[in-house]
């Protein structure tokens, strides 16, 4: 079986890079979030949903959206949302373009975050089987893209512990197949049992391998909307970094001096070092009051902000 391993990413970047300088300002753009990296401790990634609006509208497509990262922003790493390439899982030559456009960018590609592709809690046996195969074709289609994970969901009927239940084997089951890959299969808290820290850090325990974590969001730690049911994200976030394989720095509205007003920024990040965590760290812009555009680059000003501070 072809394995990609990290030398390969690491390939495909520097490969990339000596072919930067197409035009100008992008050049520029790009040399200067390089050399901000270069003396950070953290990397800034971008996750695909915070352009869903133009993605959805038509605005930009999923095969733009690397270039679009790196000339707009500076950001040199993306995450991808596999409902914008829903049909293209298995279609090699858009993934091999798909790849193309990064190197020639010098990008990094982190990971996929997949989703409609059934419920690993499911409390139908034959549905929850036919939601693992359902994610095999992204394990093989991250590998091919040399992404580290795919992020999961870990939905389901029932209650905590039957639904922990069957979530910890068809974990267990599915990142035993994306091994094989050298890929990781990560849970984000988004919803459910699975915004309370306490649940999803053990069933990462549970699961018990090494290529199944995390990817703790800033911002999702609602268990119950309608019920208005939270769990403390603080708190959220120290049971989650110790199985953390990726970051998602979830961000809604900022007051005028570039304070995201619904999260405390410096305090996570302090949280996120103190766990050794090495990894990129995602932008996920999800805010009503400016622009998917404007939101990402306040984003991007805080992390760095924030970075210069703990």
């Amino acid at each position: 079986m072809n394995r990609i391993t990290k030398s390969r990413r690491k390939f495909i970047r520097s490969s990339a890079l000596a072919a930067l300088g197409t035009t100008i300002a992008p050049k520029l753009l790009a040399h200067s979030s390089l050399l901000f990296e270069e003396n950070q401790m953290y990397k800034i990634s971008l996750a695909e949903w915070s352009l869903h609006k133009m993605l959805k509208a038509g605005d930009l497509k999923n095969i733009e959206f690397p270039a679009f990262t790196k000339r707009t922003f500076g950001i040199n790493a993306v995450e991808y949302v596999n409902q914008f390439f829903f049909d293209k899982a298995k279609d090699k030559a858009y993934l091999k373009e798909l790849n193309m456009r990064v190197a020639d960018e010098g990008m990094d590609n982190v990971l996929i975050m997949i989703d409609k592709e059934g419920k690993l809690g499911d409390s139908d046996k034959k549905a929850r089987q036919q939601a693992i195969e359902n994610h095999y074709k992204w394990v093989e289609a991250a590998q091919f893209l040399g992404c580290h994970s795919i992020r999961v969901n870990a939905g389901g009927q029932g209650t905590r512990e039957e639904v922990a239940k069957r979530v910890t084997e068809s974990l267990h089951s599915l990142s035993t197949y994306a091994k094989d890959y050298d890929i990781n299969v990560i849970v984000e808290n988004h919803g459910g049992y699975s915004s309370d820290g306490k649940w999803l850090s053990t069933v990462i325990k549970d699961v018990g391998l090494p290529n199944c974590g995390t990817l703790p969001d800033f911002g999702n730690f609602t268990i119950d909307r309608k019920e208005n049911i939270t769990y403390d994200r603080y708190k959220g976030m120290k049971k989650l970094m110790p199985y953390a394989k990726a970051v998602s720095a979830k961000c809604y509205d900022f007051d005028e001096s570039g304070v995201e007003t619904n999260i405390d920024f410096l305090r996570i990040m302090k949280i996120v070092k103190k766990a050794g965590y090495k990894g990129y760290i995602g932008i996920e812009y999800e805010g009503k009051i400016m622009s998917e555009v404007e939101g990402i680059k306040a984003a991007k000003r805080l992390l760095e902000k924030t970075f210069n501070t703990i």
